[in-house]
């Protein structure tokens, strides 16, 4: 069962899957991946390659070569145990898979293995991975708006990601916070961004380090009337991050989105009440007129008995 768990949800967003591998990113970065398995099988290029097997086969992987491909492969599965978005799943395996390959293409063979690292190194400056952009409900903020839209209205709850494009964790939970956003964006509720890497004021005043041993990005904070309640992570005395997943089940539970849903749709409902107080004025009631004609016929009377 636990074979086949990651099995079906690996087929679920297989269609996904196929958009992400056909960018350029993706297309190149798995060519890079496979680039020793593909020079150690074509024949005719592995025939001049050096090999450790007792046969002499020099189109096959040697004992050495399977060990490595295996202890790597051991790294991946433990790092997609943690791994909340397909994103990251193809992320580990690309990026365990150039390593493996680096270390491969040394022991084969020391020149090569210094123009495969020069071309990894080339393609991390020129390349980086495509961003999200599909749906969302996000408020972007600058150094400057921040804190006049978290303090401009006191009942409105603001779910603030403050994030780095150049990291990978921030890239991978995107699509979570779209969909959050999505789900439970309202007038009473809503969420925002601050990119931290660009805004080093913003990072200092709120005390979300950027290092990235620190571990701290992404990090989610919730505002309410201008000021922080809580933040995910938590950060420990030596201010690095407490160990915590960015899955939407994680996020739900621990910021009571659902409840903080309804109560922000109590507020809308009141503000849609009060706009549509002041636009149309109170309807008079079906006696005024009657009353008014009563009124009419007592100061004609009055009239008469002066003359």
């Amino acid at each position: 069962m636990a074979l086949l768990t990651p099995l079906f949800a690996f087929l679920y967003h297989l269609p996904q899957v196929y958009k992400w591998l056909l960018k350029p990113y993706y297309v190149a970065s798995l060519f890079m991946s496979v680039a020793f398995l593909a020079i150690r099988k074509t024949p005719g290029i592995c025939d001049h390659l050096a090999t450790q097997r007792e046969d002499g086969n020099s189109c096959d992987f040697d004992w050495r070569e399977v060990e490595i491909l295996m202890f790597l492969s051991a790294i991946v599965m433990m790092k997609n145990r943690r791994a909340i978005t397909v994103e990251q799943h193809v992320g580990n395996i690309i990026l365990f898979s150039k390593v493996a390959n680096v270390i491969l293409f040394f022991r084969l063979d020391i020149r090569m293995g210094l123009l495969y690292l020069t071309l990894c190194i080339v393609f991390l400056m020129i390349c980086k991975p495509p961003l999200y952009m599909g749906p969302e409900y996000i408020k972007y903020f600058s150094d400057k708006t921040i804190d006049d839209e978290l303090d401009k209205d006191s009942r409105v709850t603001w779910i603030v990601e403050f994030f780095a494009n150049w990291s990978p964790e921030c890239q991978s939970f995107a699509s979570v916070y779209a969909d959050l956003s999505l789900k439970y964006n309202c007038s009473g509720l809503k969420f925002g961004k601050v990119d931290i890497g660009r805004y080093g004021e913003v990072s200092k005043k709120y005390k979300v380090s950027t290092s990235p041993l620190s571990k701290q990005l992404p990090s989610l904070v919730l505002f309410q009337g201008g000021k922080e309640v809580m933040r995910r992570p938590q950060v420990d005395k030596k201010c690095r991050a407490v160990s915590w997943s960015f899955t939407e089940e994680n996020i739900i539970r621990e910021f009571n989105l659902n409840e903080l849903y309804q109560k922000s749709k109590k507020l809308n409902k009141t503000k849609e009440d009060q706009v549509s107080k002041s636009q149309f004025p109170p309807v008079p009631e079906e006696d005024e007129p009657e009353q008014q004609g009563a009124q009419a016929e007592v100061v004609e009377s009055e009239s008469k008995k002066d003359k």
